[in-house]
């Protein structure tokens, strides 16, 4: 699978910006459709990893930013951060 562009690091140590990037190269990749089958099953596999692991750090970040907007003083007028 290394021929085929993908980072050795399991995902669980990429950072979201690292992970993302691959994630963005593995689609062009696909887009692409010059990937034999095998490789492409690969390649998709490797996407769903990186897109649970991106989501899972923003899901991560998201529960940070409330704990930070809540404040000492609880949920009084504030608002989810996915509120629009």
């Amino acid at each position: 699978m290394a021929s085929i562009g993908q980072s050795a690091l399991p995902p669980d140590q990429l950072s979201f910006e690292a992970a993302l990037r691959e994630l963005e190269a593995i689609v062009a990749k696909l887009e692409q459709g010059d990937v034999d089958l095998e490789d492409s099953i690969a390649l998709y596999e490797r996407g769903q990893v990186l897109k649970a692991h991106c989501e899972q750090k923003l899901k991560s970040a998201e529960s940070r930013l409330e704990k930070i907007v809540l404040g000492p003083n609880g949920p009084e007028g504030v608002q989810p951060v996915n509120a629009a």
